[in-house]
């Protein structure tokens, strides 16, 4: 059965409370991480993840059991899966933009989704750096710090529009694919930003400071929360693969005049 809006605002208010609590611990962890204090283990090529991810997920874990325990879970660093039609997960990315955080670069997010079945009814994404919270709830819309979120009037031409990205791990096997897209969106578009975290992104996007965002290789975890909140302002996000939201590696999102253009500008060939 569908959660009513009472049982999705207190879910959207307890998820707010967790990303706090777990954007509080980041930032206390951050003179350990830029003096190499923090065990930091190497997952993949241009892919790490410290201590303090592991320890944060494993946190809030332990916080949603308590609160919700008929709940399930799904973490980027201990793993998980989207549940039947129905069933009630929870799933966190503790830090999005580890390296970043790593480095001492200011851009770096938690992520925080409730999932009913496959598809995000709650939604929260907190900037721990400048202390902005997004956040969205199904058919609640989408809010950043009490204003909400609308791109129902945004432009349409994407020659004047901001895209986002977030460019693929060294290795990558679409990386020639990923640099002929680069390519086109670098001379088809106003201009690009890259900041190393989806879900920061993504909620720019729902808050209309970028007007359209692609990325390659990323995990639900990345998207969940930053899906919802785009779709809650307004905006669209699909998959350019023809997958499933959750297990597509190649997801695009634009504000709603701007799908076609953008799609095709992606698609196009060289």
């Amino acid at each position: 059965m569908a959660l009513g809006k009472t049982e999705l605002l207190d879910a959207l208010a307890e998820a707010q409370g967790l990303a706090r609590w777990a954007g509080a611990e980041i930032q206390a962890g951050r003179h350990a991480a830029q003096t190499g204090q923090l065990a930091v283990q190497r997952k993949a090529p241009g892919d790490w993840a410290s201590a303090l991810d592991a320890a944060i997920e494993q946190g809030l874990r332990e916080r949603i059991a308590s609160r919700y325990p008929k709940h399930g879970f799904w973490g980027e660093e201990g793993g998980g899966s989207a549940g039947r039609a129905g069933n009630l997960t929870w799933l966190v990315d503790p830090i999005d933009g580890s390296m970043n955080f790593l480095r001492g670069y200011p851009q770096y997010s938690v992520s925080i989704a409730l999932l009913e079945g496959t598809e995000p009814v709650v939604g929260v994404v907190f900037d721990p750096v400048r202390g902005e919270l997004f956040s969205a709830a199904r058919a609640q819309g989408a809010w950043c710090d009490g204003r909400r979120l609308s791109l129902e009037n945004k432009a349409s031409d994407l020659s004047q529009a901001l895209a986002a990205t977030v460019f693929p791990k060294p290795r990558a096997a679409f990386m020639d694919e990923y640099l002929a897209e680069l390519a086109r969106v670098l001379r088809g578009t106003a201009g690009l930003r890259r900041a190393g975290s989806m879900a920061l992104e993504l909620a720019y996007l729902a808050a209309g400071r970028v007007d359209a965002f692609w990325e390659r290789g990323m995990g639900p975890w990345d998207a969940a929360a930053g899906l919802l909140l785009v779709r809650e302002a307004g905006g669209l996000v699909w998959a350019m693969d023809d997958r499933e939201w959750f297990e597509s590696t190649y997801l695009a999102a634009s504000a709603p005049g701007m799908r076609a253009a953008w799609e095709g500008l992606l698609r196009a060939s060289c």
